[in-house]
């Protein structure tokens, strides 16, 4: 049920409402959804733009939430970025977890038996730490990579946004080898402009995993903070394949992988 849009309540209702003490409206319009705050609420008359303005509202709408901690109090310059942040917060990898074979993944390398999606644990394998990850992508004997490119104005993250609050940006990624199998697994993440340029980029040394490891899930993370203004896109690309050279799948293991955009405390 969407609430009506603000301008269209009468004028009869504006003045009863309008008439209400500042807490008690405060109390009422952090109940609406924040785009019906911004686009409709704040529009009606100066003294709703100044209660759609108030830190009180945005604090109000975290604590229904539950986007609120006692101790964020005095760190957070700006809870109505800090709200818009919280409520925006997901992973923006699509299938990270194979659930849905290769979908939104670009395949741009896949080489030897090609890449494949099998079943935890797998042959010679380990379950992962997350009991709720069923499933991993699985590399051959010539190289293999995949990437996604995420669009961060389609996923809600305004440019303004981006290049005033800059919020941190965190990356994860799982790997592991299979028990009997050397292999090297590589991960790139770029903060991109709007012309694709590199604004900052996060490459480790690719991992090389010698044969008869102990094939446990590996976790990788990375946090982008103070990047540069600009960033409009991320490019994630991770893979390898295995060093032994054998057909088949005996190379690195990668799932669960992860970008978030955190909000800014």
């Amino acid at each position: 049920h969407r609430h009506p849009a603000a301008r269209r309540w009468s004028c009869r209702t504006m003045t009863t409402i309008s008439d209400l003490p500042e807490d008690v409206l405060v109390e009422l319009l952090s109940l609406l959804p924040a785009r019906d705050l911004l686009r409709g609420c704040r529009l009606v008359c100066r003294q709703w733009r100044y209660v759609v303005d108030l830190t009180t509202l945005w604090k109000r709408k975290c604590q229904h939430e539950g986007f609120y901690l006692q101790n964020l109090d005095r760190s957070i310059s700006d809870w109505k970025i800090f709200y818009m942040l919280c409520n925006l917060k997901r992973n923006l990898i699509k299938n990270p977890c194979a659930e849905e074979n290769f979908q939104y993944w670009k395949l741009d390398k896949n080489d030897g038996d090609r890449w494949k999606v099998e079943n935890l644990p797998g042959p010679h394998g380990n379950g992962m730490p997350d009991p709720k990850v069923h499933k991993y992508f699985v590399t051959s004997y010539g190289p293999c990579l995949k990437s996604q490119l995420i669009t961060l104005q389609k996923e809600g993250y305004w440019n303004q946004l981006m290049d005033e609050k800059r919020p941190e940006i965190v990356v994860k990624d799982w790997y592991a080898a299979r028990f009997d199998s050397g292999c090297r697994y590589e991960l790139t993440v770029r903060l991109l402009s709007e012309d694709y340029i590199v604004l900052e980029e996060f490459c480790p040394e690719p991992v090389v995993i010698e044969q008869w490891s102990d094939a446990m899930w590996r976790e990788v993370s990375h946090t982008f903070q103070n990047y540069p203004p600009g960033v409009r896109y991320i490019w994630f690309q991770h893979g390898g394949q295995d060093t032994q050279f054998w057909a088949g799948w005996y190379g690195i293991r990668v799932t669960n992988s992860s970008i978030t955009i955190g909000p800014l405390t």
